[in-house]
């Protein structure tokens, strides 16, 4: 029997992954490349960073699209009354004319029947009806001009990803700020909680969580022609492996979450296979973490194993208070007696292996 019990131990019986004092077998100081670290009070705050999302100073400074501005590309409407019977524009018997869908060019300027060539963008319709008005004046008497923006295709902001109507709309009056924009595309199309919102803006970018926008006054920029607003689902997640509930990946939202939390997202620790004392964060830390939490500086990118023991004294405490990033892997290992059971009952072929082997001396 004991001879059987040896063979099948070395042998590969089906488990989960590796055991504990595998784990530790790899530990830098044995010859591996991956540093075994028990979590402390020291590692929980050397380690414990979110990545945060918000906009630069020159989106939170940038003010509002004026909403008369006329801009290159902006179609106008131009209606002009000559103080005359037969005026330089107007039809015999007519007093006025109108001058529709005149395209603001790339240049900024649009033409006017013998007013030539004038800007219009970068200003209001009421200031370009004073330049052609004054055009004018030297060659009709007292002539009357309107302007209006028939449409304002040269403020438009490009609207992408996880909405209900992606498009592109033009920034008028109630579209000018991020929140209004979003509204107007039909709203996001995914679950408030992990939708992040990101504005690109020339060669710059900056993004913000949606629940953050609508939580902070701040976060809602106001926008500028030419912005794409993209928004996505985050993508950020962690995985779960072991002598747990579930093995899966799990996505962390927008909330921060700590290594209990983790543990509890998957059904928590299986009573009847998980070591307590031995459930490990696996994660690639940067060069300055690592050496913040190693005491010593380091070179690059760092694998470290952190051993949460939820059997100190302090240790749930410690684990939550340890929180879990993007691209982390929990990992529980299963308990000592759970392999050395399937031994059992391997060679009994009982699940009671205790008892069975009892009878079998018997």
């Amino acid at each position: 029997m004991l001879a059987a019990l040896v063979v099948l131990s070395a042998c590969g019986l089906p488990r989960s992954g590796p055991n504990k004092n595998e784990i530790y077998a790899g530990a830098v100081e044995r010859g591996g490349n991956a540093h075994v670290i028990y979590v402390n009070d020291h590692v929980t705050r050397a380690t414990n960073f979110a990545p945060t999302y918000g906009f630069s100073n020159s989106f939170l400074r940038a003010g509002q699209v004026g909403a008369d501005e006329i801009r290159s590309g902006d179609v106008l409407g131009l209606s002009i009354w000559e103080n005359v019977d037969d005026g330089l524009l107007t039809a015999l018997g007519s007093s006025s004319t109108a001058l529709t869908e005149i395209q603001v060019d790339s240049a900024g300027y649009i033409f006017v029947p013998y007013a030539g060539r004038i800007r219009a963008a970068g200003n209001s319709p009421e200031q370009l009806r004073q330049i052609i008005t004054d055009r004018l004046s030297a060659q009709t008497p007292d002539p009357q001009v309107t302007v209006s923006r028939v449409a304002g295709n040269g403020a438009t902001v490009s609207v992408l990803g996880k909405v209900m109507a992606q498009g592109v709309y033009p920034i008028e009056r109630p579209t000018r700020s991020l929140s209004a924009m979003l509204a107007r595309a039909g709203g996001v199309s995914v679950e408030p909680e992990v939708a992040v919102v990101t504005v690109k803006r020339g060669n710059q970018q900056g993004k913000v969580w949606l629940t953050d926008l609508y939580g902070s006054r701040s976060n809602d920029i106001a926008l500028r022609p030419g912005d794409i607003v993209l928004v996505e689902e985050d993508q950020r997640s962690f995985t779960a492996l072991g002598a747990l509930g579930g093995q899966t990946r799990v996505p962390l939202g927008n909330e921060a979450i700590n290594g209990v939390e983790a543990i509890a997202m998957v059904g928590g620790l299986s009573s009847a296979l998980a070591d307590p004392t031995g459930v490990f964060v696996l994660r690639d830390e940067p060069e300055s973490v690592a050496s913040n939490v190693l005491g010593k500086p380091v070179n690059g990118m760092q694998r470290i194993a952190y051993v949460l023991d939820l059997t100190r004294p302090n240790g749930l405490f410690l684990a939550r208070d340890f929180l879990i990033r993007d691209g982390d892997t929990v990992y529980v290992t299963e308990a000592p007696y759970v392999q050395f059971s399937k031994v059992l009952a391997a060679v009994t072929g009982s699940a009671d292996s205790a008892d069975s082997l009892t009878s079998i001396g018997d």
